[in-house]
């Protein structure tokens, strides 16, 4: 599936940037995961900036979906809910294990890999590119209400009838082969 969003129904788009991630290239080499060997990776949640968002926006999510993993239903990297309509950046680092630099009243969920903190790219070895799509959510409510138990496919379940908008980075990732 080249959209992961083509079943969703339409939203408004507006503009998400990154001083850590460019749309459209490669991700560098921070982003990418020491949880799975991947050398030099070090899991660094990229910088996110937005701006835009529709009217009524009261609050946004965050996620970053490899929809090339070879599992049949993508790799969810990183889920990020209740962000306050008032916070418009993350910082680079924001998804580490603590979550410290993620807003008051925000959570991670836990990523495919069952870890709440973003995971880096790790797409296995001669796959082939695989696609990072980075995408925040502005949502028509201030707490989605998901446990922080919940999956990102959970979240996203919960999310489709609260999405005002979207804004969109995609990435790319390759490990080459051995």
């Amino acid at each position: 599936m080249n959209d992961p969003f083509a079943r969703l129904p339409e939203a408004a788009t507006f503009t998400v940037t990154s001083t850590t991630v460019t749309d459209g290239a490669p991700l560098g080499r921070p982003q990418y995961s020491g949880m799975f060997g991947i050398p030099g990776g070090k899991d660094i949640s990229p910088q996110l900036s937005w701006s835009g968002a529709p009217e009524g926006t009261r609050s946004y999510a965050v996620t970053v979906y490899d929809p090339d993993a070879p599992t049949g239903s993508g790799f969810w990297h990183w889920a990020v809910a209740n962000i306050p309509a008032t916070v418009s950046a993350l910082p680079e680092g924001a998804g580490d294990d603590t979550g410290t630099d993620l807003p008051h009243g925000a959570f991670q969920l836990p990523n495919d890999a069952r870890l709440a903190r973003f995971i880096g790219a790790a797409p296995p070895a001669g796959h082939g590119p695989h696609r990072y799509v980075i995408t925040v959510h502005a949502l028509d409510t201030e707490d989605i209400g998901v446990p922080a138990d919940a999956t990102p496919a959970n979240l996203g379940f919960t999310m489709a009838g609260h999405i005002l908008g979207r804004a969109t980075l995609t990435a790319t990732g390759e490990t080459p082969a051995p």
